[in-house]
Formats: structure tokens, C-alpha cells, sequence
């Protein structure tokens, strides 16, 4: 259960990192800082879709207990 915590977290890194490249990015290369809004998005969508099923995951270990 720890490595799905983990790899969620990492998807958030992942987001934080992207946002900030896309921010540095802007002024001097826009459609790299573009590439790097994607990666953010696509980074958040799946930490949400983990969070999701984790929590769903944990409920449904809990109950079975």
C-alpha cells in the first residue's frame, strides 16, 4: 500500500517541477513551457486517479477485515 502512497506523491513532484520549468520557460521558449503545462496536467490528472483508487483500495481492505 506504501508504493501506491509513493507513487502518488511522485505525481505531485512531477506536477510541482513541471509548473516551475513551464514559469521559466515562458519568455524564451513558449510552445517547450506549453509541452511542460501538459506534463503538469497529465501529472495531476493521475495523481488524482491514484488517490482515487487507493482510498477505494483502503475502504475495501478495511471492510473485509
Amino acid at each position: 500500500m506504501k508504493k501506491h502512497l509513493i507513487s502518488e506523491i511522485l505525481y505531485w513532484v512531477i506536477a510541482v517541477i513541471s509548473i516551475y520549468e513551464a514559469f521559466v520557460k515562458w519568455n524564451s521558449e513558449p510552445s517547450r513551457a506549453i509541452l511542460f503545462i501538459g506534463f503538469a496536467g497529465v501529472s495531476i490528472f493521475m495523481a488524482i486517479f491514484r488517490r482515487h483508487y487507493r482510498k477505494k483500495f483502503d475502504k475495501r481492505s478495511n471492510s473485509s477485515k
